[in-house]
């Protein structure tokens, strides 16, 4: 890989170009960014950065990856249009269809992949769910795959509509960890900790964990009944979360957030 155009310089944007540097030293890296502010922001990490579409910043790149808001994707789209010529386009944006793209792009590439990232990848540890219709190359899906775990995993999917599960699951799922947190924070500080203690105890709770869930062969459920005693507390504060059937409640978001997301591919 040897140049990225992002359309949009925001934090997810932010992110991958910071991880993409780490991986490709050499790689020439541009935004399209239509705030003076984030362009100066941009432009101090070592990135070209540009008002609006040019050909310098499009021509002969690699990948063009598509970053803006949702409801800026059209505009963006097709101020872009004109300078294309058959690039791989890259989108980052919720709810947006590749025959959507496609047709706002006015049918300049045939070479579109729709992905869903989440916002650890700020950090290095994010995942993406990747789209790539059947009619892309192998060495495009590659590319896209490579220019992705710039910023964390990639999980490919077969079929568009999964897209949608992906942000049901991985997109929005960092908030529903948070809320969890805040909850056992409540919760920590309701039995007598203070706020400071219970933000420690609760992160290096959820921190260890899931390192080890991650590092275990066994399953989550075999790992919840080893600390489940029977009759001891772990039971008790389980009998609990099963009555007030929290499972049932997390499945039922998840649905409601990727139906959610198929609404908003269709407007």
């Amino acid at each position: 890989m040897k140049k990225v155009c992002f359309i949009g310089g925001g934090n997810m944007a932010s992110a991958m170009l910071a991880g993409l540097a780490k991986s490709y030293p050499l790689l020439e890296r541009h935004v399209v960014e239509p705030f003076a502010e984030a362009r100066e922001r941009i432009a101090l990490t070592g990135v070209n950065a540009h008002e609006a579409p040019t050909h310098a910043a499009i021509a002969n790149a690699d990948a063009i990856v598509l970053a803006t808001k949702p409801q800026t994707l059209k505009v963006a789209c097709e101020q872009l249009a004109p300078f294309l010529n058959n690039e791989l386009v890259v989108s980052i944006a919720a709810g947006t269809t590749v025959a959507s793209l496609s047709r706002w792009l006015d049918g300049k590439t045939s070479r579109i992949v729709r992905t869903m990232p989440n916002t650890p990848a700020l950090i290095g540890q994010g995942i993406t769910g990747l789209f790539a219709p059947a009619s892309l190359g192998p060495h495009d899906v590659d590319a896209a795959i490579a220019l992705l775990k710039s910023c964390g995993e990639v999980v490919q999917v077969n079929e568009e509509s999964m897209i949608d599960a992906v942000t049901a699951v991985s997109g929005s799922g960092p908030a529903y960890v948070f809320h969890w947190i805040e909850s056992m924070i409540d919760a920590a500080q309701a039995v007598g900790f203070s706020s400071s203690d219970a933000r420690t105890l609760v992160l290096a709770t959820l921190r260890g964990a899931t390192a080890l869930a991650t590092s275990s062969d066994e399953s989550p459920a075999t790992l919840r009944e080893r600390v489940t005693s029977k009759g001891g507390t772990t039971a008790a504060a389980l009998a609990v979360i099963e009555q007030r059937n929290v499972k049932q409640a997390l499945v039922d978001a998840v649905k409601a957030a990727r139906d959610r997301g198929a609404e908003l591919g269709k407007g």
